[in-house]
């Protein structure tokens, strides 16, 4: 045993000191690790999500082509499906637009209206795009649409996260 005695009261104060101490770590520990984790993460956000389009089988005319892939938004998951409009210009590289209307966000369509069968109709307030995304001037879009970076691996299309479109000048 040890020659220094304790007291009750310093005894208290040790052991109050020690819990306390337990607690807070045990409250602080979620919150450091909610702020460091995102750092440490690995980001995903260029990655290209794989297709079933074959690049083979691809034209000069647009063909719709559905993606999904699975989304994690903190602990559920989820899979999301998008779109694009996919061909290979005149110089055979392969040109994919988004189909999101740059007026409203609506849906647009390739060969959507009778009037104007070989542009991108947008249905919600008559938007016209040219085939490589541009807007047509005194239709409601402001910008033209939105192009995915493309990647081709084993024959299969690969598309990245949208970007500007940089075929427009």
């Amino acid at each position: 045993m040890s020659k220094h005695r304790v007291s009750r009261r310093q005894f208290l104060n040790y052991t109050l000191t020690g819990v306390g101490g337990f607690m807070a770590a045990g409250m602080l520990m979620p919150m450091v690790r909610f702020a460091v984790d995102p750092v440490l993460k690995t980001s995903a956000a260029g990655d290209f999500i794989a297709t079933k389009q074959k690049v083979a089988e691809l034209t000069n005319e647009p063909v719709r082509v559905d993606y999904s892939y699975e989304q994690k938004d903190a602990w559920y998951t989820s899979e999301v499906t998008h779109t694009a409009w996919v061909y290979k210009n005149k110089e055979g590289n392969i040109i994919a637009l988004s189909p999101v209307c740059k007026h409203l966000g609506c849906t647009v369509n390739w060969a959507g209206d009778k009037n104007n069968p070989n542009k991108f109709y947008c249905p919600c307030h008559g938007g016209l795009y040219e085939k490589n995304g541009k807007n047509i001037p005194g239709t409601p879009p402001t910008a033209p649409l939105d192009t995915y970076p493309t990647k081709e691996k084993d024959g299969i299309l690969y598309l990245g996260q949208p970007e500007p479109n940089k075929y427009v000048k």
